[in-house]
C-alpha cells in the first residue's frame, strides 16, 4: 500500500471511529493543514490540527481516484463519500506528513 493510501486509510478510520490518535501521530509536530475553498485554517502544528478536527470533525470519508507521487510529495485526487471531489496534496518530512493542502472542486 502506498504512503498516500495509508494516509487516506488513517483519515477514513478516524472519520468512522471518531478516534484521531493514529492519524495525528502520523503528522509532523509542525505540520500545516490548509484548505483551498472553504474559509478554514491554515492550522499550524499537530495540536492545532487536532483541535480543528475536534471542533469540526469531518463526517464523510474519501475514496482515492488517482495518485501522483514525486519523492516526498503526493497529489491525490479523490471523491467524498457524500459527493463532491477534490485534491489532497501531502508533503512528508522525517517520515511524517508535514503539509496537507486540501482543495475542493
Amino acid at each position: 500500500m502506498s504512503e498516500a493510501a495509508v494516509h487516506v486509510a488513517r483519515f477514513n478510520t478516524a472519520v468512522t471511529t471518531g478516534d484521531w490518535a493514529v492519524f495525528l501521530a502520523a503528522l509532523h509536530p509542525d505540520a500545516v493543514m490548509a484548505f483551498i475553498g472553504p474559509p478554514a485554517g491554515p492550522f499550524r502544528g499537530r495540536e492545532a490540527i487536532a483541535a480543528a478536527y475536534a471542533a469540526q470533525p469531518p463526517d464523510d470519508t474519501i475514496e482515492i481516484h488517482g495518485v501522483r507521487s514525486d519523492g516526498s510529495r503526493d497529489v491525490i485526487t479523490f471523491a467524498w463519500s457524500r459527493g463532491g471531489t477534490g485534491t489532497l496534496t501531502l508533503l512528508r518530512r522525517d517520515g511524517l506528513v508535514a503539509e496537507m493542502t486540501i482543495a475542493f472542486d
